[in-house]
């Protein structure tokens, strides 16, 4: 038998008391109001509602040693980046991974694998492999429908895939962004019952008020919160907080509760605060997960105040898994399993033979994962375009890894490079090797340095070249939380000091591939208009 004592948070009911909770066999087994001097506050664990595991760089068993220090007991992960990759062998690794640790992963089935018929991956999960995976108890849900025009338009191997989902009585989660009117209410119609792509506050609006639950994504590259947090006050029973894509460095510093301490320093009540971070997550996909309740569980936090939320202790099924910032969760072995098969490239490669005046541009958005296309003019040296690094428009390239294809080529804005060019086969969302440079011979560098390492984030410039090799499936460190959070901190600051000026350079990097959200994007197979789902040209 263990209790604890503190400031007992009843959320479900607005109320704090003096207490104990008993635990035993891993179950609160009595709440009692009790008179102590302890001011510290206990409340059920945070759980972030939609998370890649995949884009911490770790393993789950390395993300759950450095999440529970942050009150994180749970989480609703898509398997999706590491089912692009290698199919439902991935997800099964992530799974029978996560189950060797004490942390609640709640695995979805990822349902565009592909993302897209428009670029190359290196598996395919179609509806009877969907079938397969929401037959298995360890999937909870079905995951992200990015496919919204697939919905929208009666695609037959989605709707096969939404009714497997409801065959197995499983929620299916959404990826809209940006649509409104009757596209979103017949998305919504289809069974499709969150949204955490949402990135105004009149868009999360009309979704929450069309019966959707709306998730608060703050990630390490899509930051929402501002756009959204004012939505929480009137509808705290339908929302909740994500990360989605959150980098090593951040999950070092923070996750869930720097959340909730943002949205009290903006004076919403605490208790909303707590139902959007603890509760509704719970609630919306049945997890197996305690809510402070008798009975339930013991997945409680304890924290020095409801301000800052700074975690004092983690329990999860009454097992100390944190205190004062320490895990206690122990590291654990792992296979390491990949798919790279892409041969070394040369300079000539990379070249773009024109003498366009003009040339589409994405332009990069800091802290966004959508992007505007601009006309600009081109930069042609020898019949070949070439980066203008004056004006910042760099050329970049995806690499197909799963074959050794010919580079697809395009030009971007906003990554503000003077010198080098940095790579990474983190490229959302079927992980194939991008990058961005100043020069050819740069790019040829840094996709080359990939290529050797099988998987990885690089930096390059004439005199060095630094990586983060990334072994498993070319996304994962077989490395832990502390050494991968620092080594790819330092990979930060190298491309910073090459000038970019984006506050996730690689982050942002990596969602230059993903082709399901607009305006302009570079697949292995050519540029893309994600407003109209198809190829345009460079040349204008």
């Amino acid at each position: 038998m263990r209790s604890i004592q503190g400031q007992i948070v009843d959320i479900k009911n607005k109320h704090i008391f003096k207490g104990e909770i008993s635990i035993s066999e891993g179950k609160i087994v009595a709440i009692e109001e009790k008179e102590h001097d302890v001011e510290h506050y206990i409340l059920p664990g945070f759980v972030d509602a939609h998370i890649h595991i995949e884009s911490s760089m770790l393993v789950p068993s390395e993300f759950a040693r450095i999440a529970v220090n942050h009150g994180t007991v749970a989480t609703v992960s898509d398997p999706h980046e590491i089912a692009n990759v290698l199919g439902i062998d991935g997800v099964n690794f992530m799974i029978e991974n996560g189950k060797k640790t004490p942390f609640k992963f709640n695995f979805g089935a990822p349902s565009c694998v592909p993302a897209t018929t428009f670029e190359s991956a290196g598996a395919v999960i179609d509806s009877d492999g969907i079938k397969q995976l929401l037959a298995n108890p360890d999937i909870k849900y079905l995951a992200e429908m990015m496919n919204y025009p697939g919905v929208i338009y009666d695609d037959d191997e989605v709707l096969k895939k939404l009714a497997w989902a409801k065959h197995y009585k499983k929620p299916i989660d959404g990826h809209a962004p940006g649509v409104l009117g009757d596209d979103i209410t017949k998305y919504i119609a289809a069974g499709i019952s969150t949204d955490h792509e949402c990135f105004t506050y009149e868009e999360g609006l009309e979704k929450l008020q069309k019966g959707m639950k709306i998730l608060i994504r703050e990630g390490s590259a899509a930051k929402n919160f501002e756009a959204l947090i004012d939505l929480l006050p009137e509808y705290y029973d339908h929302i909740m907080f994500c990360s989605d894509d959150k980098h090593p460095d951040d999950l070092i510093i923070n996750h869930i509760n720097k959340l909730c301490a943002r949205a009290v320093s903006k004076g919403i009540d605490v208790f909303k605060v707590l139902q959007a971070a603890c509760i509704n997550p719970v609630k919306h996909y049945n997890l197996d997960v305690g809510l402070l309740e008798v009975g339930d569980e013991a997945d409680c936090i304890v924290v020095e105040n409801l301000t800052e939320f700074k975690v004092l202790q983690t329990y999860i099924d009454g097992q100390l898994v944190s205190e004062n910032g320490q895990s206690n969760i122990k590291p654990i072995d792992f296979e390491v399993l990949n798919n790279f098969n892409t041969q070394k490239k040369e300079v000539l490669d990379f070249r773009v033979a024109s003498n366009a005046k003009q040339i589409r541009v994405i332009e990069a958005l800091e802290g966004q994962l959508v992007t505007n296309e601009l006309i600009e003019s081109a930069k042609v040296e020898a019949g070949n375009l070439i980066s203008n690094v004056e004006k910042d428009i760099l050329k970049m390239t995806v690499v197909n890894r799963y074959n050794n294809d010919k580079p697809a080529l395009a030009f971007i804005k906003n990554f503000g490079l003077k010198e080098g060019a940095i790579a990474s086969s983190v490229g959302h969302d079927s992980h194939n090797i991008i990058a961005v440079g100043v020069s050819d011979e740069m790019i040829c560098k840094a996709v080359n340095l990939i290529i050797e390492n099988k998987g990885g984030i690089c930096a390059v410039s004439d005199s060095e070249s630094n990586i983060v090799p990334l072994p498993i499936a070319g996304i994962m460190s077989d490395q832990d939380g502390e050494t991968i959070g620092k080594d790819y901190a330092i990979l930060d600051c190298k491309a910073k000091t090459l000038g970019s000026t984006l506050n996730a350079p690689y982050m942002t990097l990596s969602f230059m591939a993903l082709l399901v959200i607009p305006a302009l994007k570079l697949s292995d197979k050519g540029l893309f208009n994600g407003k109209d789902f198809k190829f345009v040209s460079l040349e204008v």
